[in-house]
């Protein structure tokens, strides 16, 4: 299926299974070939952001921000024909989503207060040299910016 297909479909869903595409398809493209540790940080981090609202109030807004994550940077002919990968990314999404929705006491964070990350073999931003909150395979989690959730 290609990106093109994917995020239209988002685009006329209902806003909570929107938002598990959105997410699972964001896992796919930037970390399908990390570890699930990785997978689920990635999932972490535009969690957080969407909580923060400042690049949108869902996780679909928020992956399709401009040059953001790789719904954006990608082209949207980009296929994503990694079946396995495909399936262990929409398990992954909808996990985190489930312990994104936990009293902020009960989650288990693995990036603790990252609102950004980096695969250093294909980018180089400005932020890099942030407070690194990790290094998870090929990707490097920092936080640029103290996000904090908007209040409700």
């Amino acid at each position: 299926m290609k990106l093109a297909w994917i995020l239209w479909l988002a685009s006329v869903l209902p806003p909570q299974p929107a938002d598990s595409l959105c997410l699972s398809t964001t896992v796919y493209l930037e970390a399908r070939d990390q570890s699930i540790r990785g997978q689920k940080a990635v999932a972490e981090v535009a969690l957080r952001r969407r909580d923060s609202g400042l690049w949108g109030d869902s996780v679909c807004e928020v992956v399709t921000a401009r040059k953001q994550f790789a719904p954006t940077l990608v082209s949207p002919g980009t296929r994503l024909s990694n079946t396995e990968a495909w399936a262990e990314s929409v398990q992954i999404a909808l996990e985190a989503e489930r312990n994104w929705a936990l009293p902020a006491g009960q989650r288990k964070e693995i990036v603790p207060g990252a609102s950004h990350f980096a695969a250093h073999a294909i980018a180089s931003p400005s932020w890099r040299n942030a407070y690194q909150v990790a290094t998870i395979g090929d990707h490097t989690f920092y936080q640029v910016q103290k996000l904090k959730p908007r209040k409700s």
